[in-house]
């Protein structure tokens, strides 16, 4: 009886696969830039047949307990943040994907929004300072000057610097810290913002990206 009621209470309960192999390929989805193909492959190289769409499902399922513990794992954030927005194109319609990392490639937040505006950076500043629970000692962006004009009213005392080819220093900064971190070569595009939308608990995991 003691054996059914524990597995009555395991979140795996009732799946075809035991939780040691939902588990593991959740975390390795989550830990390392891998497509779900990958992690099908990888699974398949160890004699586990299982389609890459039920690892989109796990991952869906019990993905965010992964995320919380990534998360917790992660180092401090620096005190000098570095922000910057680029353009993507969804449904066909045009949104701006505002990015932040510290000095030393930690990503710290991600948000898509459809404007590039004080508004939109002023939204993005207000959920860094929620998350990371203090300012900056320097904020560092591009030339666009809704950055100014959000700072002077969200945190006025942080100083500022701006230059351009921001967006390029960001993209080192993370790819540097990628391989500190994991060690692994050859990511796959995409890569920061899963992680991030992981950490952000957005439930729609993969957001039409191509697997």
């Amino acid at each position: 009886m003691a054996g059914v009621t524990s597995a009555a209470k395991s979140p795996y309960a009732g799946y075809r696969f035991p939780g040691e192999v939902i588990s593991h390929a959740v975390w390795l989805y989550f830990r390392f830039p891998l497509s779900l193909r990958m992690v099908e492959e990888m699974l398949a190289a160890r004699g586990i047949e299982v389609s890459h769409e039920t690892v989109r499902q796990w991952a869906r399922k019990f993905g965010q307990a992964f995320a919380n513990q990534i998360r917790r794992r992660l180092p401090c954030p620096g005190d000098k943040w570095h922000l910057d927005e680029v353009c993507l194109m969804i449904g066909g319609k045009k949104h701006w994907l505002w990015r932040a990392v510290d000095q030393d490639g930690v990503v710290l937040d991600v948000l898509v929004q459809s404007r590039r505006d004080k508004r939109a950076a002023k939204r993005l500043l207000r959920k860094l300072l929620k998350k990371q629970g203090r300012a900056p000692r320097v904020m560092i962006t591009d030339k666009l000057v809704s950055y100014s004009a959000a700072k002077g009213e969200v945190m006025p005392s942080v100083e500022h610097r701006r230059h351009k080819g921001l967006y390029g220093d960001i993209d080192v900064k993370v790819r540097v810290q990628r391989q500190r971190s994991s060690g692994f070569v050859g990511r796959e595009d995409g890569y920061e913002l899963r992680v991030c939308q992981g950490l952000t608990a957005v439930s729609e995991r993969s957001l039409g990206r191509i697997v």
